[in-house]
Parts: structure tokens; C-alpha cells; sequence
């Protein structure tokens, strides 16, 4: 099958580098406009370069739409009419079925997957145009299966997922406290360590253990504790409210990139 990516950026290396550590089957044809990209991805992962955008949609069996949200109307007007049935993804944040749709008359599903699929362990929501067919929902599926977990879910939850689900929370979160623990007088190494450790072990505890995360924070946290003081402290200072505020902001601007899109 030819997957064809049309953007060579973040997200596009990070899918290759878990397709290939998959070993895909599939063809991995990328489309971009910077020469200097498709020159990095082929030596890297061993893509097919198509600098061509018409003769790149003409290849596809499943067309990835990986690029800005702010591009997306640009590139599918660009694309102009498709001659025949084609099954496009997009990748982009905030932009509905209805407008990708409108913008490109073929089957669309939509994905969100994480940069974590590098490693293969990355978690990838999808959701489908309501006339997809069932052999294309499993494509899809069986294809980000390859890197992680795959969830569908409706539509009307894509932006409260893709605010959620970021990998950007637990690089913030293990700055932020690797940094406190600096201050506190630990070395920068270690202070790495033991907040890797605060967050991402005890998560895999969690997604791999028996226990409720309420069970999981009554053992971490005793009453009167070290943890429990630190904890109440940060939620005193204004963590949780700051957490709320940020997803916020995030549905904001994914909504944003519905109304930019609607307008193009």
C-alpha cells in the first residue's frame, strides 16, 4: 500500500521513525516543498521523495495530511479535483470532517497521533466521516496501530483530546519539577532522575498496575507526609486551576483553527 505524507515535518518523522521500527510494509512516499526535508527523510528513514504535489496525490492509497492547520485549505486547494476515490487522514488540530470535506470531495477520517510513536509507544485518537466504509476504518486503524494504541472517539471530543493528550504536559511537568528540584539543591542529573521518576514510573505503576489512582495516591501521599504537604501546597498555590486555564487555552485555539479554516 503507498502511504503518502504530504509534509515533511515533526509529526511525519516521528510516524516514520515508528512505521520503521514496525517494519511497515508499506511504501512511505513524502511530499514537501523544502527540498533540504525530503533529503533528511530519505537518508533517515528510507522514504520515497515525490517533490511533486499532483503526482504525489496520484500515488496514494491513503493520503496523510500532515501539515500546519493554518496550510491545510492552502494544500487542498492546490490539490484541486481527485479523478478517483481516494482515503485521506488529516492530522490537523481543530479543522472538522465538514470543512475537509467541503474543502476535498473524498473519504476523510481524522487522527491525532503522538510524537511519542518514535519509540513505539505513542497513543492515536481517530474519528471517521459517518459514510466511511468499514474496510477503510480498519485500514486506518491496523496503520496507527503499528506505533502505539489507537482509540476512536466522536468528533465533538477531538479538541478536548488533542489539548489532553500531549506529550508537551510531561515534558512541561518533568521541566518544571527537575527545576524546583535544582533549586532545592540537587544536581541537574539527578534532579532529572528523581522527577522522571516522580512522573513517568509511577504512571506506568497506574497504566500497568491493578490499583485506582485514588488507592495509588492514598499510598503515595500518607496524611501529614512530606508528599502530602508538597502536594496541598502546589494545589494551594493554584496547580490545578493553572491546569484548567491551560486546556482552556488549548480548546480556544483549536477552535480557532475551525473558524481560520471556515473562512479560507
Amino acid at each position: 500500500m503507498n502511504i503518502v505524507f504530504l509534509g515533511g515535518g515533526r509529526i511525519t518523522s516521528a510516524m516514520l521513525a515508528g512505521l520503521r521500527l514496525s517494519k511497515t510494509k508499506h511504501r512511505l512516499i513524502v511530499h514537501d516543498r523544502n527540498p533540504g526535508k525530503l533529503r533528511d527523510l530519505t537518508k533517515q528513514y528510507a522514504i520515497i521523495a515525490e517533490p511533486n504535489l499532483r503526482k504525489a496525490v496520484v500515488r496514494a492509497d491513503v493520503l496523510i495530511v500532515a501539515v500546519r492547520p493554518a496550510s491545510v485549505a492552502e494544500i487542498l486547494k492546490t490539490i484541486g479535483k481527485v479523478d478517483r476515490a481516494l482515503l485521506a487522514v488529516s492530522l490537523a488540530a481543530g479543522i472538522p470532517l465538514r470543512i475537509l470535506t467541503r474543502a476535498l470531495p473524498v473519504r476523510w477520517a481524522r487522527a491525532m497521533p503522538s510524537p511519542v510513536c518514535r519509540i513505539g509507544r505513542g497513543l492515536t485518537a481517530v474519528t471517521f466521516a459517518r459514510a466511511l466504509p468499514r474496510r477503510d476504518r480498519s485500514n486506518i486503524r491496523a496503520f496507527f496501530a503499528a506505533f502505539g494504541p489507537v482509540i476512536e472517539i466522536p468528533e465533538n471530543q477531538f479538541d478536548a483530546f488533542t489539548v489532553t493528550y500531549s506529550c508537551s504536559h510531561g515534558y512541561h511537568a518533568l521541566e518544571a519539577l527537575a527545576d524546583a528540584a535544582r533549586k532545592a539543591g540537587l544536581d541537574r542529573k539527578t534532579a532529572l532522575l528523581a522527577s522522571a521518576h516522580a512522573l513517568a514510573d509511577s504512571i506506568v505503576a497506574w497504566r500497568e498496575g491493578n490499583q485506582s489512582l485514588e488507592s495509588l495516591l492514598d499510598e503515595a501521599a500518607t496524611p501529614g507526609g512530606i508528599a502530602a504537604t508538597t502536594a496541598a501546597a502546589m494545589d494551594a498555590a493554584g496547580y490545578r486551576r493553572a491546569v484548567r486555564k491551560g486546556v482552556a487555552a488549548g480548546l480556544r485555539r483549536a477552535r480557532e483553527n475551525a473558524r481560520v479554516s471556515a473562512r479560507q
